[in-house]
């Protein structure tokens, strides 16, 4: 004769480990100094700034980020991961030559902020190489978006094209419509057909 056991009860949810909390400090301090760093630029990120704007001990940032240098590097690289995203989602959905239009249309203060700490990046060593990855990153995509292999100067010589309009757009708020035709006449010149 068999006789029914009643189901096992499950086990007890396990506890929630300390490491994804830590994850999730960690990652909010981090997002508190690019808010910083787009707003008020490369002074305005301190350990003291970060946690107030994150709402956490001070303890916290010096715990999670060794040195101001480290937080700058993090927020940095976080910054231009997020760009060469957006670059690629804006290419992807409008097409290369409406490039400026997207510079003027994103948010100036972050805008400032990326290339304050790219021209930064020539006194830092640490920052120089987020710098490069910004910058192999952009002419990846070029080369990418014009059907050409990684290794064709042209991906590059445009980059340097669009580098200067970018600036041009960021700091001197020059005409969109200029930098648009800039870009294309730099695009006949460069394509891939010529």
């Amino acid at each position: 004769m068999t006789t029914h056991q009643p189901p096992p009860e499950p086990p007890p949810a396990p506890p929630r480990p300390t490491q994804e909390r830590g994850r999730r400090r960690r990652a909010t301090l981090l997002s508190a100094a690019v808010e910083l760093l787009t707003e008020g630029g490369f002074a305005a990120v301190t350990h003291r700034a970060v946690a107030h704007r994150a709402s956490l001990p001070l303890a916290a940032t010096t715990y999670y980020f060794t040195s101001r240098d480290q937080l700058l590097a993090e927020a940095f690289a976080q910054l231009v991961d997020t760009e060469l995203a957006t670059l690629r989602t804006w290419i992807t959905t409008h097409g290369l030559t409406t490039l400026p239009d997207h510079i003027t249309a994103a948010d100036h203060t972050r805008q400032l902020g990326l290339w304050e700490l790219y021209v930064h990046a020539g006194r830092d060593p640490a920052l120089r190489r987020i710098a490069r990855h910004w910058t192999d990153g952009c002419v990846t995509l070029l080369a990418e978006t014009l059907d050409l292999p990684a290794t064709d100067p042209r991906p590059r010589l445009l980059y340097t094209t669009l580098s200067t309009l970018w600036l041009e757009l960021v700091v001197e708020r020059r005409p969109t419509a200029e930098a648009r035709t800039l870009l294309n006449l730099a695009l006949e010149n460069i394509s891939p057909t010529r």
